[in-house]
């Protein structure tokens, strides 16, 4: 006989289900904590034991921890994307900035082309709204806050892709240029005319993914990482001629 008897699923597993789609979706994100659990058990409608059950399954897992007086969080699932050795090395080398701009070119291309393609309505309103933020933070020239906001915004691209893989790599390597791996995001805000033009590029990027335009997005997106690459090639440029200049001036200061 092809049929089998049909079980009822434990509450338990429904809680284990719901909160792994909600760390795949990119909702939940590392670190961040859950509510406490008795707030969690009423959201979820089931009792505390059945919650229980699945969070322990959930750190099993390596999806959660439990961080003593603390709470519970998400771990850090993107930590492993990289070796520390691979982190190091991408570090020690300006191929690997030139690399992971052209990486971002073609996969935010992509994602910018799905998002106005396939963007709910929400989505584009939070892409809307951040950068709402960053016109806010160019007046106060705070240049960590419009760097975040740079990040916050590209990453609300992405979400609105749905593209999970997409997410939780480009989410990765965005970490990484967090921790100033690649390049200091804040150098690209030091100069006036370079705020201002980098706030045009993400108008431009805002506008056509608002105007629901698959083919504007991508060519907005890849134009503004053309403009970082070539913004990057020159500093170095002028970081290396500078070296040079000091060497000649500190040679003709000994011939003095």
């Amino acid at each position: 006989m092809p049929y089998q008897k049909i079980n009822q699923e434990k509450l338990s597993h429904a809680v284990t289900r719901q909160i792994e789609l909600l760390i795949l979706r990119g909702i939940l994100r590392p670190g961040e904590r859950l509510p406490a659990e008795r707030d969690l058990a009423e959201r979820l409608g089931v009792s505390r034991p059945s919650l229980r059950e699945a969070i322990t399954e959930l750190q099993n897992q390596g999806l959660l921890i439990t961080r003593a007086g603390a709470g519970i969080y998400v771990a850090d699932v993107l930590g492993s994307a990289f070796s520390p050795a691979l982190i190091r090395l991408f570090a020690a080398h300006d191929e690997a900035v030139f690399d992971y701009l052209s990486f971002r070119r073609d996969l935010e291309g992509l994602a910018a082309e799905r998002a106005a393609r396939l963007g709910s309505d929400t989505d584009l309103k939070v892409i809307n709204a951040i950068f709402e933020k960053m016109e806010a933070a160019h007046q106060k020239r705070d240049g960590s806050l419009e760097a975040q906001l740079d990040a916050d915004f590209h990453l609300a691209i992405i979400e609105a892709s749905h593209n999970v893989v997409m997410l939780h790599m480009m989410r990765s390597m965005y970490q990484l240029l967090r921790e100033g791996v690649f390049y200091n995001r804040q150098v690209m805000f030091k100069q006036r005319r370079t705020r201002s033009e980098l706030l045009q590029q993400h108008r431009d990027m805002n506008n056509a993914l608002q105007a629901r335009d698959p083919i504007a997005a991508r060519a907005a997106v890849e134009a503004h990482l053309d403009f970082v690459q070539n913004a990057l090639q020159e500093d170095r440029k002028a970081a290396a001629n500078e070296a040079i200049a000091k060497q000649r001036f500190e040679h003709e200061q000994r011939r003095g």
